[in-house]
């Protein structure tokens, strides 16, 4: 559960390639940053292209939307309107889509067709069909129109298949970590080999390194971003902290690689606060971080906040400490599944948080059980009655 929160995490935090731009009342004066890298020219005109606007409404592309997201595409002395959407109309892009996509990436209209072309060519490497291909720069056009390092975008691509990522995951990449295939090829093949070192000097076994580091980067290509430098420091720092070579093992596979992301310090002051707030020893913190991993990724205000929520719901350090992790989850989520215990009699507080704790499928099928559970009758209906005559 917890690989898969800190999965959306990192997504809405990683940089947009395609630079965040200014937003201004009157015209931009300035191109964002990378637009030299990305874009064609550098010429702007102080009011809008008037020809680039009548080929937008053309394609019945809502140019009030642009207007107020990035209007600076609206000043661009040069920009290909109609070559970007017959490149979508050739991939079989209806006239609906076409308008979300400009919509939604009004930037690449200034992309130079022959890049977007290139780019094109990318994708197919790794999608079945062109439907596929158009599903994918719908749901993620930003992601498609960053025309940049495109050599190295093709020798990440051919080095993943050759690792043996399947295409439908390394097209989940280019989608959702598209920065991990502007890295140079060498820092990728670098992080890759770090890992499988990692991995062996664990205690893994040299038949089990592939699926091991295949499955962990499907899970987690975020972790690529790394150095290894930060992967050796966070591996010495647990080995100091006291986990075996197997803990650390288990750790790993838990948290899916996110493990690497903070670092040490962050690490050591969430181990402190813990350790301070179930006051426990070092052992049993070690049990406790074995039962719930997301203990050392989550710094010491989230945890903090975590807590007290969960204190303000009538539930004991004890009871967190037995089964910590409920600490997986928000606030949020813990109100209002005690809501819906509350609703059948249920007081979480005077029972176990295992009914509490889990994924939305695990939590739901609990409560169904306690449900049907609460509305059983008493006696068989369907048993014969035992009557004197």
């Amino acid at each position: 559960m917890v690989a898969g929160m800190l999965w959306k995490l990192l997504i809405r935090s990683q940089p947009c390639r395609l630079c965040s731009f200014r937003k201004m009342l009157s015209a931009p004066k300035y191109r964002p940053f990378l637009a030299c890298f990305t874009y064609t020219n550098d010429h702007r005109s102080n009011k809008e292209n008037k020809r680039t606007v009548e080929k937008l409404y053309k394609f019945s592309v809502d140019i009030g939307k642009i207007r107020r997201l990035k209007g600076w595409v609206l000043f661009e002395d040069e920009t290909y309107v109609e070559e970007i959407a017959n490149v979508l109309q050739q991939l079989g892009a209806n006239e609906t889509a076409v308008a979300s996509i400009l919509e939604r990436c009004p930037e690449a209209i200034v992309c130079s067709p022959t890049a977007v072309n290139t780019q094109r060519e990318l994708w197919q490497l790794v999608c079945k069909n062109e439907q596929e291909l158009v599903k994918l720069i719908e749901q993620f056009p930003e992601s498609f129109f960053t025309v940049t390092d495109q050599e190295t975008q093709k020798l990440n691509i051919q080095f993943f298949q050759e690792l043996g990522l399947k295409n439908v995951v390394i097209s989940r990449f280019l989608t959702t970590a598209s920065n991990i295939f502007h890295n140079p090829i060498e820092k990728n093949k670098q992080m890759i080999s770090i890992l499988q070192e990692s991995y062996l000097n664990l205690g893994g076994s040299e038949a089990n390194v592939k699926v091991w580091l295949l499955k962990l980067l499907s899970q987690n290509p975020f972790i690529l971003l790394n150095s290894s430098a930060a992967i050796k420091e966070t591996l010495e720092f647990l080995q100091e902290q006291g986990f075996t070579n197997f803990d650390i093992l288990q750790l790993l596979s838990k948290l899916k690689g996110f493990l690497f992301h903070p670092c040490p310090r962050s690490i050591q002051n969430s181990i402190s606060f813990s350790k301070n707030v179930f006051k426990c020893t070092d052992h049993d913190l070690r049990q406790l971080v074995l039962k719930c991993p997301a203990i050392l990724y989550y710094s010491v205000p989230v945890l903090e906040e975590r807590i007290q929520g969960l204190l303000k719901e009538g539930i004991s350090i004890a009871q967190i400490k037995e089964t910590p992790m409920v600490l997986e989850l928000t606030p949020q989520i813990v109100q209002y599944r005690i809501k819906k215990l509350n609703s059948l009699g249920y007081r979480i507080k005077d029972g176990h948080l295992v009914n509490l704790s889990g994924t939305k499928k695990e939590f739901e099928a609990n409560f169904g059980k306690i449900q049907a559970k609460k509305g059983r009758p008493l006696f068989n209906p369907v048993a014969p009655l035992n009557i004197e005559e």
